[in-house]
């Protein structure tokens, strides 16, 4: 029989009267915790009461500990195991349910080691399964509880089993996107663009799901920095020699007939005047404190953007250069100031991509790409038209993603992970020769005044194959409200023939990704085809890495339901409560999320 105690070097730990005992999982939890400066701690179901003794023997000599438990028996053997400790005067046993447990001072450090199984095999012992089964206690109310208890500054530690803590994370990722958004700005450059409904911005939206507020400018704005000198000088000249080294070389062929051509001189004047606008747009979003020097002290505020849209189409490119280049590099996650976080910026003022794209930012730290998801090829056009089959991953057919602006160069896949293969990574993660093979894979083409009657030039590039994304997009519809809708896949490499010829078919100046979703047995995900039908609207925000179960779970918390998508069923990660709504699970999305309504409300 094993001994009724655990002995250490300055306490012993009973545990005859409870039905967890001292295991090794508690020792490592109460020897890793940092606890250097933490004056008050909490320790979830302290059983024993074995975390909270190592954690008093380990802390400030003034640091107060507080261990709670909800069992009778426990609490019993804890306050006995205390009282015989040489830290009796700091550590205080309680007998609470968590879920109800209240206190006026929050803590700096919180520990738990929680029920560890989830709908997993109970043992008839009812102690020791309240004990090992979180039937008490959800990992849902643990973490809610602890968020109100914790300071702005506090840690919480915590014991879980490997697919828990991944939906820890999950949770975890969409918690801190909610607070993100939380009080920042959508800014509408211009407005609305050629009648498309996305660039309908609505603040009710905005406000109500999000907690961002709407702020626009007119486009005469930028028009306005630009003849008053309102922008950085030194930074301009810094970006127009990087723009020369790594963009300007790579200017491709103007394909535009000879009446409608511009000169040289006309080009070089584009080129000087869309990195202008770069900055320009930038300093509108986040502000410039450089400006404050230069005498500007409003100019230099910004509007606290976490995200952009500009309008350009039609009044804007009937006149001046397009936003192409401006939108695709601010997207990008390095510019002539080196390698950063790429900002958000939707073409066209398309705000419910730009959300789209925001969502998938946040989730994952990565530039978006924004496409137009423009034509669906079946197997049996691109043989019609090129006299070729399309083979491997894209002979189902295949989504042609193309965009004359916001395509991130992130998106030519000419970075790699660990494991060499084409990837879109966090800004961190990237190094300065990959920043270079993306310039070098990108063309500048002038662009297409057919078009854009006011020039400027475009980007093109080929995304390399192989690359998993994730497709989505917002739509807002009338009576019932936001949806979102998801589309796992990957990126395909077809053959270089069939790319060129189906390429020009739209426009040849332009950034292509070919896209191939997951099928399944669900409708709208039968068949290649059946997903570009189904999708809301001819934008699509595009995520590396398969993200769908991240992004439902921020829809949850944000109560915009799901109406499309290929996630399989034991990966989404909801709150618990959905469960009340039906067996249906994307009904129960809908009713779960009408019910709760917009958290802003």
């Amino acid at each position: 029989m094993s001994n009724p105690y655990f002995q250490f070097k300055q306490f012993t730990v009973w545990h005859d009267k409870c039905a967890m005992k001292v295991g090794t999982d508690g020792v490592l939890l109460g020897a890793w915790t940092s606890v250097e400066s933490a004056h008050r701690i909490l320790d979830i179901g302290t059983g024993t009461g074995l975390v909270a003794l190592m954690l008093a023997q380990r802390s400030l000599p003034d640091a107060n500990i507080v261990a709670l438990e909800i069992d009778e028996a426990a609490v019993g053997q804890a306050r006995e195991n205390v009282i015989r400790s040489p830290w009796k005067e700091r550590v205080e046993v309680v007998q609470a349910d968590f879920r109800k447990y209240r206190s006026s001072d929050k803590f700096d450090v919180i520990v738990s080691n929680p029920p560890y199984f989830v709908d997993s095999l109970e043992c008839p012992d009812r102690q020791r399964t309240a004990a090992r089964h979180n039937n008490s206690l959800s990992y849902e109310d643990l973490l809610e509880g602890v968020s109100g208890l914790l300071t702005e500054n506090g840690f919480f530690t915590v014991v879980i089993p490997a697919d828990v803590a991944e939906k820890i994370l999950r949770f975890a990722r969409a918690a801190q996107a909610v607070a993100t958004m939380r009080g920042k700005s959508y800014l509408s450059m211009g407005s609305v663009s050629m009648g498309i409904a996305g660039s309908i911005v609505n603040p009710d939206f905005f406000q109500e799901y999000l907690g961002m507020r709407n702020e626009s400018i007119d486009l005469t704005e930028i028009i306005r920095r630009m003849a008053e000198g309102i922008y950085d000088k030194e930074e301009y000249a810094k970006a127009m020699a990087w723009t020369e080294k790594y963009c300007k070389k790579n200017e491709g062929n103007d394909f535009n007939i000879p009446e409608k051509t511009k000169t040289r001189a006309q080009k070089d004047e584009d080129w000087e005047f869309i990195v202008k606008m770069t900055i320009i747009m930038r300093d509108l979003m986040q502000g410039n404190p450089k400006l404050k020097e230069l005498g500007f002290k409003e100019e230099a505020l910004g509007h606290n953007a976490i995200a952009a849209g500009f309008q350009g189409q039609r009044q804007w490119t009937d006149f001046y250069p397009n936003g192409d280049f401006s939108e695709a590099l601010l997207n990008t996650s390095f510019d002539w100031n080196g390698i950063r976080e790429a900002f958000v910026v939707a073409t066209e003022n398309d705000a419910c991509n730009g959300v789209a794209m925001l969502f998938g930012h946040l989730l994952t730290n990565r530039a978006q790409i924004f496409s137009d998801v423009r034509t669906y090829w079946s197997p049996e056009a691109v043989k019609r038209v090129t006299g070729k089959e399309l083979t491997g991953m894209a002979a189902n057919g295949i989504i042609h993603l193309i965009n004359s602006g916001a395509t991130t160069l992130d998106g030519t896949g000419q970075q790699t992970n660990v494991n060499g293969e084409p990837a879109m990574k966090p800004c961190w993660e990237i190094t300065e020769g990959e920043v270079e093979k993306c310039l070098e894979a990108t063309t500048w083409y002038p662009a297409n005044r057919d078009y854009f009657r006011g020039g400027g030039f475009s980007s093109n590039f080929l995304s390399k194959g192989g690359m998993p994304v994730t497709m989505m997009r917002l739509n807002l519809i009338k009576g019932l409200g936001p949806v979102l809708q998801i589309a796992e896949g990957w990126t395909v490499e077809i053959d270089p023939e069939i790319h060129k010829l189906l390429d020009e078919r739209t426009d040849r100046t332009w950034p292509t990704t070919w896209f191939v979703p997951r099928l399944c047995d669900k409708p709208a995900f039968k068949d290649v085809y059946s997903v570009m039908n189904n999708w809301g609207a001819n934008h699509g925000a595009i995520s590396y890495g398969h993200i769908g179960q991240d992004v439902i779970t921020l829809a949850s918390m944000l109560r915009i339901p799901v109406c499309m998508h290929n996630v399989e069923e034991d990966q989404i990660f909801r709150p618990a409560a959905w469960n009340a709504f039906g067996m249906d699970k994307e009904g129960a999305d809908y009713r779960a999320c009408t019910t709760y309504g917009p958290i802003y409300k």
